[in-house]
């Protein structure tokens, strides 16, 4: 095939010509295309046909003689149709082999991805479908593109969300059953939930060894995490503290700041107290005549905690006020901002009758109001803030945070009197003993402040409340011995290794540095694994050492961790230690009942999983609940143990909600059953089986940087894009029919000017595609292979081809060139969607023509391009030919373009030179131009022509070349006339080309006559 250039009239000179030239050779300077004034575009208009009429025919005496699409795959699969298909594709491509077949590959580089383990305390959920199905296109976009991946899926299998489950379960039989019964008991569940995540996880299509699969109960993973822990309390790290603590009545357990939720809409009985005062401090006596009490007004959400009162704080800098109450006569004081304000709330008025400093209340004190015979003083305080209650803060040191920082200041009692369950001990009298201090506790202090005639008001009061995130039921704040991680000194140094790590979206990064700023410490009290230490029976001491470790880690890694619960205390502790403490008849200590954090548990994964000396993964990634969680506490024990971060790349997504928005919940009704989805459901019309595939197209599509939202218009909509998506892949497919890429491929250089035009627009489409997989933006590999197969294949580029692959000859290279091009498409595009849609890939491939014998997809590579598809003027000669067809068409519209002749008049110059290459006649019904032009004819002239028919229509415009960098710059005006055809229509190929409609246009007849 060749273009000649036929010079007419005065040209642009040689160097242009040779610019014009080139635009077929290999790459040169890049140049910038662009309409005049404004970026420029492709525009694509879809039209109507010979060839799209012609694919529609069923009848005619020359069908024989037409090369139509073949193929078997279908469609659409109808019903169960798409589950059974995928379930055939998993088994006949080796799925559940995929992963050790790459891991024995020999390549140069490995990608880990540290797999956060769900817990194993339930159904698997969309929750999972998304955070597994994120991974695995991460995998696959990995495996494909060369590197062998490290990739072992886990479970965490203690603590009390296995825990609740169980003990919700057994009802009332959990008080008869001993600690191992019911650790078994939660083993057994755990286990069982396990089996049914890991069935759906492979139904989705997840690659990993399912075989080999980690879980924090194996005695390995106990003894590995039991040395680490050891290593940070080496170093000072781990520590032994009595301190206030976020801790849960329903679940038993203190609780870290990450593992509370607010609910805005908790209920609290606020009341307004008087504190009577007992001794005024030196400069405020002269203020106060005797003759009526004085009493310093408090106010407080949690009366439960009033009983524990041991002082009131003021604000040393602020100004108060004695006010004289209208109602009863009393003096009170309070903050003198505050006056006005809690007047009205007590519904009284106020005479202020002197104001002085807070300073000035240093060494008063007063009575507390439920314990006569009890001083509580008044303290100065950092806390104290003016923006709610009286500017007096009632203050209870074993139950605030704040609290027990003014009592270490003052030697203040931090004793707690409420028990691990909320009820309030023995000690807080009998009136409160064994009362819930959140429920029945609350309201019988309130009856007592009203018998001791110190309650001014008791009120509702709706804010937001910190709850247990597992339970979903209030937290007190409770003093107890608790082991600490100390987080400040491993703040610096984690926070300088984060500005290291990638975070997917970057602003993750700084909602991880937040949440670890707001941790002044890790509590370790939250999990069902004994923390290692011994209790002296006696002292308040404790047993740990290198040597007491390092037996319990042997043990644990060959009899797991319930040797702490069957194994008595003398085989706990190792000889030479034992003979120290008593020996095994005296023993002086006994095994702690402690537990072992539930965030260390899974935080220390990084050392039991990940392979070789470095022991970083290349990406972690979950859900943004774990920027407080499992990404900080993996972050800290790594700190802690090695001054190393586990992890390059932190990808966050986020959680999945309702298709409006809300909750996913069963009392709404819009909780989604990824087996229903993949299944369909007992009424499978409205709840019909889209399969795997939907699914994971869904989780792709979406923006998973956000809420992710789901629920039937979601899965309809996925349903229909993998539709369109089958349309393209079968027009593919059929048209390569007969092709033999080995022996039948057209070299670049000789392929029409479009099929060479499709191969530039891949390679450009398989660069970004790429990136945005490295990007982990799958959403946006999807956009791009939409925009692709939509505008620039279906609209565009099967409409301009169709008369090519169905009326040539078999073996016409113009066909070929065709099929070369198609053949190349259907490559990358598979390969592209493959880790997204590996079914569907996995399927085109068994119906790939040329491939006798189907190898997997995955099996085969990544997307392959050739640089020589890249044609440095290719866009700006596409772009000028489209210009005009895009005129024409835009004339006729609904119209068949195959019904109409079209002339083409450009000025002589250089976009007259670059369109006489797609048409080396002055007329021609065949050449490359008028099948870009899908009309009748179409001619090429320099000037008007001498006539123009009645019923022309013309149309004028204007196109800017911009070749070699901007060094060839040259505008040229075009006109495009449009008439009415005066051919007949083809019989065989329906174009308007034939000189009678009982003959054959020259083509067709050329073409079935060499048959």
């Amino acid at each position: 095939m060749r273009w000649g250039l036929r010079p007419r009239g005065p040209g642009p000179g040689p160097g242009a010509l040779a610019a014009a030239w080139n635009l077929w050779g290999p790459p040169r300077l890049p140049r910038r295309p662009g309409w005049r004034g404004a970026a420029r575009g492709l525009v694509v208009r879809s039209v109507a046909g010979a060839s799209n009429q012609l694919q529609n025919a069923s009848d005619g005496k020359y069908r024989d003689t037409v090369l139509l699409p073949q193929t078997s795959f279908p469609m659409k699969l109808l019903g169960r149709q798409q589950p059974d298909t995928e379930l055939e594709m998993q088994q006949k491509c080796g799925f559940s082999e995929l992963y050790s077949w790459q891991r024995e590959r020999k390549v140069k580089t490995e990608f880990c991805l540290h797999d956060g383990p769900p817990y194993a305390n339930g159904d698997p959920h969309v929750g999972h479908a998304l955070n597994k199905i994120l991974k695995d296109i991460a995998n696959r976009f990995h495996m494909m593109r060369g590197s062998k991946i490290h990739f072992v899926p886990g479970w965490d299998c203690h603590g009390l969300p296995i825990e609740v489950k169980v003990l919700s379960e057994l009802g009332g039989k959990a008080q008869n059953l001993s600690a191992m019964e019911i650790r078994e008991k939660a083993r057994s569940f755990a286990k069982a939930a396990i089996e049914k995540q890991k069935s759906a996880f492979i139904r989705w299509g997840i690659m990993a060894d399912w075989n080999n699969c980690y879980y924090t109960f194996d005695g390995s993973y106990e003894a590995k995490q039991l040395r680490i822990f050891y290593q940070m309390y080496d170093k000072g790290l781990i520590y032994r503290s009595y301190k206030p603590v976020f801790w849960s009545p329903s679940s038993r357990t203190a609780l870290a700041e990450a593992e509370l939720e607010y609910n805005p809409q908790h209920v609290s009985r606020s009341v307004y107290v008087k504190f009577p005062l007992l001794k005024p401090a030196p400069k405020l006596a002269s203020l106060i005549d005797g003759s009526s009490p004085v009493s310093i007004l408090v106010w407080t959400t949690q009366p439960w905690t009033i009983p524990a009162n041991q002082a009131v704080c003021y604000m040393p800098d602020a100004k108060y006020a004695i006010v004289k109450c209208s109602t009863s006569g009393e003096l009170y004081i309070l903050a003198a901002d505050k006056v006005t304000f809690v007047a009205s709330a007590l519904k009284t008025t106020f005479e202020v009758i002197s104001t002085f400093s807070g300073a000035d209340l240093e060494n008063g004190t007063c009575t507390h109001p439920l314990l006569p015979d009890k001083v509580s003083p008044l303290l100065p305080a950092n806390h104290v803030t003016m923006t709610k209650g009286t500017g007096l803060v009632h203050t209870a040191p074993a139950h605030g945070m704040e609290d027990y920082s003014v009592a270490s200041q003052h030697n203040l009692s931090t004793d707690c009197l409420v028990d691990e369950d909320g009820f309030s001990q023995q000690l807080q009298g009998p009136e409160l003993q064994n009362k819930a201090v959140l429920d029945e506790g609350t309201d019988v202090v309130i009856k007592m402040l009203q018998a001791s005639k110190n309650l001014l008001l008791e009120e509702k009061l709706v804010h937001s409340y910190p709850y247990d995130w597992r339970t979903k039921k209030p937290v007190v704040i409770r003093a107890s011995k608790q082991w600490f991680v100390n987080i400040t000194e491993l703040k610096a140094t984690a926070k300088e290794l984060l500005k290291k790590v990638k975070f997917i979206p970057g602003s993750a990064q700084n909602a991880m540095v937040e949440m670890m700023d707001r941790r002044p410490y890790w509590c370790k009290e939250c999990g069902v694994f004994r923390f290692p230490s011994f209790h002296h029976k006696t002292k308040d001491e404790f047993l740990i050492n290198s040597q007491t470790i390092e037996h319990i880690a042997k043990l644990v890694e060959q009899h797991g961790s319930d040797v702490w619960w069957t194994l008595p205390p003398e085989q706990l502790l190792p000889k030479e230690v034992l003979s120290q403490v008593g020996g095994p008849d005296a023993l002086e200590y006994e095994p702690g009942r402690d537990i072992l954090d539930i965030w260390f548990d899974s935080g220390t994964s990084w050392a039991c999983v990940l392979p070789g000396t470095d022991q970083r993964a290349d990406l972690y990634l979950e859900g943004k609940d774990q920027l407080g969680g499992w990404f900080q506490s993996s972050l800290l024990t790594s700190v802690a143990a090695r001054k190393k971060a586990p992890f390059k790349t932190v990808v966050v997504h986020g959680f999945t909600l309702g298709e409006k928005g809300e909750k996913m919940s069963k009392s709404l009704g819009n909780v989604i059953d990824p087996d229903v989805v993949i299944n369909g459901g007992q009424d499978q019309g409205k709840e019909p089986p889209y399969g795997a595939d939907v699914l994971r197209w869904w989780v792709a599509a979406s923006n998973v940087f956000t809420e992710v939202t789901l629920g039937p218009s979601a899965l309809n909509a996925a349903r229909e894009d993998i539709s369109k998506l089958r349309n393209t892949l079968r027009f593919l497919l059929g048209n390569v029919a007969g092709f033999n890429p080995e022996t039948d491929s057209i070299p670049v250089n000789k392929m029409y000017v479009v099929d060479q035009y499709v191969l530039h627009l891949l390679q450009d489409l398989a660069g970004k595609i790429t990136d945005s997989y490295k990007q982990y933006d799958f959403g946006k590999v999807i956009r791009l292979l939409q925009a692709f197969y939509t505008r620039e294949l279906s609209n565009f580029y099967f409409s301009i081809v169709k008369d090519r692959l169905y009326c040539e000859k078999a073996s016409d290279p113009k066909r070929r060139s065709c099929q070369t091009a198609l053949a190349e498409i259907l490559d990358v595009i598979v390969r592209s969607f493959a880790p997204i849609l590996p079914h569907l890939a996995e399927e085109v491939f068994q119906h790939v023509p040329y491939l006798k014998e189907p190898k997997s997809v995955f099996r085969t590579g990544w997307i392959t391009t050739s640089s020589v598809w890249k044609k440095p003027g290719l866009e700006e000669a596409m772009e000028s030919a489209c210009a005009m067809r895009d005129a024409f068409l835009g004339s006729i519209p609904g119209k068949n373009a195959a019904e109409y002749q079209v002339t083409i008049v450009i000025e002589p110059g250089l976009l007259f030179e670059i369109i006489e290459m797609l048409q080396a006649e002055e007329t021609s019904s065949t050449s490359q131009l008028n099948e870009l032009m899908m009309a009748s004819q179409t001619t090429l002239l320099p000037q008007d022509p001498p006539a123009m028919p009645a019923d022309a229509t013309e149309l004028r415009g204007t196109f800017l070349i911009n070749l070699e960098g901007g060094d060839i710059r040259e505008e040229s005006e075009y006109k495009v006339i449009v008439t009415p055809t005066t051919r007949d229509k083809c019989p065989r190929c329906w174009k308007y080309t034939a000189e009678s409609s009982d003959t054959l246009c020259p083509r067709c007849a050329d073409v079935v006559g060499g048959k």
